[in-house]
């Protein structure tokens, strides 16, 4: 915004890959307007990164994704590490080259994935043997091996190894899990080989119990990390519940370093969160229901499959400025899903992309003219939160 010039100084330091700059607090809330300086560009936030899981964006291509104005991009660990191999994505160059992405990449531990998706886990101290998901190998990550693949991906922001704790999981568990994956965060930091080209983001873990929460955040802040981000949550608990924890576990994070949620993109969660001070979200929600012809759109959800659409011949989208939603129809959209026509899955993934992309730009607005509540009660009165049979996320 041009109330607030970049600072080359922060544009082309040597030794923070990561810097956060805050910007402006909005006076009615605790929501930051602020910018993250790294390697490969200047983004702002609050912002929302797209998930390209295996080096890319379901059904979206780069230039997609900068037609949109997509500032950040988030990749797997895990499934990179199994296929193609981090060291084959090292030789191409890093993952940005292999991908052709030229903009800010984060990239995850691993860790969640191999507790969703491998059987027969088991978790020691050293690290988590499993079962490949795609050919039955027997594997071992610990917080060194994460390290290694993501130094060998060359992503700009880098998480640790934590482990993925059922919300409601006993006290004791949540505690012990929690000092096991604060030392994994000092090995992690230990084992980083590339302190000046990539951040090392360490994540809080600790379920809905305050004290732990406050515990995973003393030992991970004592570390001294470029970020941190909150794990843990929007796994099943209420979104009432989300906010609590949030609520005190934002208190306890740095200011001026960046605020990570991970795995929220329902439109109300993620003004929620920006309100309590979070920077950063991700998920795999817009494009994962666009495969199945769900719209995310400023009057509600729309299922593009449903029979009132075969002859509605108003285009998809006016609001998104999106390609695709600024140029077909509805009937086509919905010939292309009843005819299983690929396209039909990148136009709706890139309107949907699109849509939350534009709601962190007019939320980042808002910020700056203190006016986030007032965004706030607009943008739920439109998509219809307080309708009775409302379709949400």
């Amino acid at each position: 915004m041009e109330k607030y010039p970049l600072k080359e100084e922060l544009m082309n330091d040597p030794k923070r890959p990561v810097v956060y700059e805050l910007l402006h607090v909005e006076k009615h809330t605790g929501a930051r307007l602020g910018r993250i300086y790294t390697r490969h560009g200047v983004v702002h936030t609050p912002m929302f990164m797209p998930v390209g899981t295996q080096a890319s964006v379901k059904n979206v291509s780069p230039r997609d994704l900068e037609d949109i104005n997509s500032q950040f991009i988030l990749s797997n660990t895990y499934h990179l590490w199994v296929r193609p191999g981090d060291e084959l994505i090292a030789k191409a160059g890093g993952l940005h080259k292999f991908m052709q992405w030229n903009g800010p990449i984060l990239t995850d531990s691993g860790g969640f994935q191999v507790w969703s998706l491998s059987k027969n886990n088991k978790i020691s101290e050293k690290g988590v043997d499993f079962k490949n998901h795609v050919d039955g190998s027997q594997m071992f990550l610990s917080p060194e091996v994460a390290m290694s693949i993501q130094n060998n991906l060359g992503s700009d922001v880098m998480m640790q190894l934590d482990e993925a704790i059922p919300y409601f999981e006993t006290y004791d568990y949540v505690k012990n899990s929690v000092e096991r994956t604060t030392r994994w965060a000092k090995r992690a930091k230990e084992a980083h080989n590339r302190p000046n080209d990539q951040a090392l983001f360490g994540i809080i873990q600790g379920a809905g119990f305050k004290d732990l929460r406050k515990l995973s955040a003393d030992g991970l802040i004592d570390l001294d990390l470029p970020g941190y981000a909150v794990g843990g949550l929007s796994v099943g608990e209420s979104k009432e519940e989300m906010n609590r924890v949030l609520d005190f576990t934002v208190d306890w994070m740095p200011a001026d370093k960046p605020r990570y949620l991970m795995g929220v993109a329902a439109p109300d969660s993620l003004i929620d969160s920006a309100i309590r001070g979070i920077d950063m979200f991700d998920c795999v929600l817009p494009t994962r229901i666009a495969r199945n012809g769900s719209l995310m759109t400023k009057h509600g959800r729309i299922v593009i499959t449903n029979s009132k659409y075969k002859d509605d011949f108003s285009l998809i989208d006016e609001d998104t400025e999106d390609y695709g939603s600024n140029t077909f129809t509805k009937a086509y959209l919905h010939h292309l899903f009843k005819a299983n026509e690929l396209y039909g899955q990148n136009i709706a993934s890139v309107h949907n992309l699109r849509y939350l992309l534009k709601l962190m730009e007019e939320m980042r607005e808002a910020i700056y003219h203190d006016e986030l509540l007032d965004f706030r009660a607009q943008v739920l009165e439109d998509y219809g939160y307080n309708q009775p049979n409302a379709r949400l996320f």
